[in-house]
């Protein structure tokens, strides 16, 4: 029982100094084809996008508590954190992925089993030009420059506004998913499920409600969000890759 308590007063504690009082609210729930989500939008003229893997210590931080060290005096202005790519047993990114500026795994074009595999697959990032979301062939073709963040994830769910070709439009296996995807406004859109769903239906998420031609899927089942603002604090199973979006002072 006292374990208990501490755990839930260590969440308590988390969600309140994340985000500090002039962090505005940045995430909304909404109900679409009878299920339920929570949207939450990154502006580039509001928001700055951070990846973060590794804490202070030098390992992956596998929780969201790690975020106030690793984001340091910019911890306060955090106005929500996901779950942000697949990850191997010790929690590092099975795909491209960049920190800060530095490539820390390579583009990952290998065959293989699962969803990051269901190719296309494809790759969030951010450079001087703004936030996108392509398949990973296009993004090795293009050659961005100057990548400031990148994760690599798969399978994308919409592509150029129509759903992945081996997505079904409401299949049986339903989970708690979570993804981005990027409007035609430069607004880089994170959605999770707060009940299982298909892929279908999240797509469809991404394209009929929120508006974004393309998006890609994080992960499913282990899917967390963490949002200060409101108060709320996923836990779950040890996670990989973290995306942050910071407000802008």
């Amino acid at each position: 029982m006292a374990f208990r308590f501490l755990s839930l007063f260590a969440l308590f504690a988390l969600a309140a100094c994340g985000g500090g009082g002039d962090v505005k609210a940045a995430c909304q729930d909404v109900a679409f084809e009878g299920s339920r989500f929570t949207i939450c939008q990154a502006r580039p003229e509001t928001h700055d996008i951070v990846l973060a893997n590794r804490g202070a210590n030098g390992l992956p931080m596998r929780e969201f508590t790690g975020l106030r060290a690793r984001l340091g005096d910019r911890y306060p202005r955090l106005a929500f954190a996901m779950n942000a790519g697949m990850f191997d047993a010790k929690g590092a990114a099975i795909g491209y992925y960049v920190e800060d500026g530095a490539a820390q795994v390579t583009l990952n074009r290998k065959p293989g089993p699962g969803n990051f595999h269901m190719l296309p697959n494809g790759v969030f990032w951010g450079d001087a030009a703004g936030w996108h979301v392509d398949t990973t062939d296009n993004f090795a073709k293009a050659k961005p420059d100057h990548v400031r963040f990148a994760t690599q994830s798969g399978p994308m769910l919409l592509i150029r506004g129509k759903l992945h070709p081996q997505i079904s439009d409401n299949g049986t296996s339903l989970q708690v998913r979570n993804g981005v995807g990027v409007s035609l406004d430069g607004s880089a859109w994170f959605a999770i499920s707060n009940e299982p769903v298909s892929f279908g239906r999240f797509a469809r998420l991404f394209r009929d409600r929120i508006g974004c031609p393309d998006a890609l899927y994080f992960d499913g089942a282990v899917s967390r969000l963490f949002d200060p603002v409101a108060g709320r604090s996923d836990t779950g199973v040890p996670i990989g890759p973290i995306v942050a979006a910071l407000q802008k002072r």
